[in-house]
């Protein structure tokens, strides 16, 4: 039959199709469970198989079938998932979206946090105060931190490691978390 088929018999290539129709779609639909997207696999893997006649080498027509067609609907699949990202529904994000007072009210709640933040940081000993302040609120390296106050790295280290102790000891755990 694959002889006829390369020769160009369309009868043959029908009767191919009739015999190992059901195989490629049973191999597409494992993939995809769907019968629709199933099909859809099947012809691609029968137009395939068309055009790939010259290339086969007379060993194992199942499984060359079974492999095309599940590449076939792994290929679809991927189609698939690629359309569903890119559709959005616009109601969807406004519905995610915050509403204009949350806004407010995440802002008033950010700045007392960051107003309560600074009054613990200044109580800190003047040399934890400027460490803390550049390395966790101006988000500084250590080094940054170490070439500003002409300091070595292992020095700028020890004194983030005395705030953090000083911190544990004297704020609550609530406090400086």
């Amino acid at each position: 039959m694959i002889e006829q088929m390369k020769q160009g018999n369309r009868a043959a290539f029908r009767e191919f199709v009739t015999e190992y129709g059901n195989l490629v779609f049973r191999a597409a639909f494992s993939v995809l469970h769907d019968e629709k997207e199933a099909e859809d696999a099947a012809q691609e893997t029968f137009l395939q198989v068309y055009k790939s006649l010259s290339t086969y080498r007379s060993q194992g027509i199942k499984t060359w079938l079974t492999r095309i067609a599940v590449n076939k609907a792994i290929d679809i699949k991927r189609r698939r998932d690629r359309r569903r990202e890119e559709q959005w529904d616009p109601a969807d994000v406004a519905a995610k979206l915050p509403a204009v007072e949350d806004d407010h009210l995440k802002e008033m709640i950010d700045d007392e946090r960051k107003s309560e933040l600074h009054q613990k940081i200044a109580q800190l000993p003047p040399g934890h105060r400027q460490v803390v302040t550049a390395f966790y609120i101006e988000g500084k390296s250590q080094e940054e931190i170490a070439t500003e106050l002409t300091q070595s790295v292992k020095t700028v280290e020890s004194k983030l490691y005395r705030a953090r102790a000083w911190i544990r000891e004297h704020w609550k755990k609530e406090e400086w978390r």
